[in-house]
Order: structure tokens, then C-alpha cells, then sequence
């Protein structure tokens, strides 16, 4: 089940998520333009927008492909695929 998810930066509006990085951490981009990325790591207390450049970010989504190759998650892998050409290519 694919669900999106928005965040509001306080600064450059509605977010959207590309994906999870890690535990703590997913990848956001601009609603519309998609043009700046940020990393955002949550912790108890809050939550953390590191901007990143354009390839910074598809560097990160590479890495993910990678990873949910080699652990055989195929609905993950196609899903973020997906993402992946839609926005860096």
C-alpha cells in the first residue's frame, strides 16, 4: 500500500517524502517544484531539515535501491524505482 506523506517546513511550505533513508530519517522534496531536497531526521524532541543538493539526494535514493535490492523487498524496490526516474531523470 503506497501512502504519501507531507510535511510543513516552516520556511518552504508542504513537503513531500520520496522516501525512507533510515530509521530516522527520510528524504523530502518541495511539493511542486521538486527542486530542493531535504533530509529530515526525527528524535524525541523534534524534527531536524537538513537542505541537501539535487544530486546529494539522488545519491541517497541510489543507496536505497541498493539496499532494498540486496534484501529482496521487490514491491519496495519497484515502488522506489519508480521515484527515482520520475524525479531525477
Amino acid at each position: 500500500m503506497i501512502t504519501e506523506t507531507y510535511l510543513n517546513h516552516p520556511t518552504f511550505g508542504l513537503l513531500y517524502s520520496l522516501c525512507v533513508i533510515d530509521a530516522k530519517s527520510a528524504l523530502y522534496t518541495t511539493l511542486y517544484a521538486q527542486r530542493l531536497f531535504f533530509l529530515v531526521s526525527t528524535s524525541a524532541e523534534q524534527l531536524e531539515f537538513s537542505p541537501i543538493t539535487r544530486q546529494e539526494a539522488k545519491v541517497a535514493v541510489e543507496s536505497r535501491l541498493r539496499l532494498l535490492r540486496r534484501s529482496g523487498t521487490r514491491q519496495d524496490y519497484d515502488q522506489l524505482q519508480l521515484v527515482h526516474q520520475q524525479t531525477f531523470q
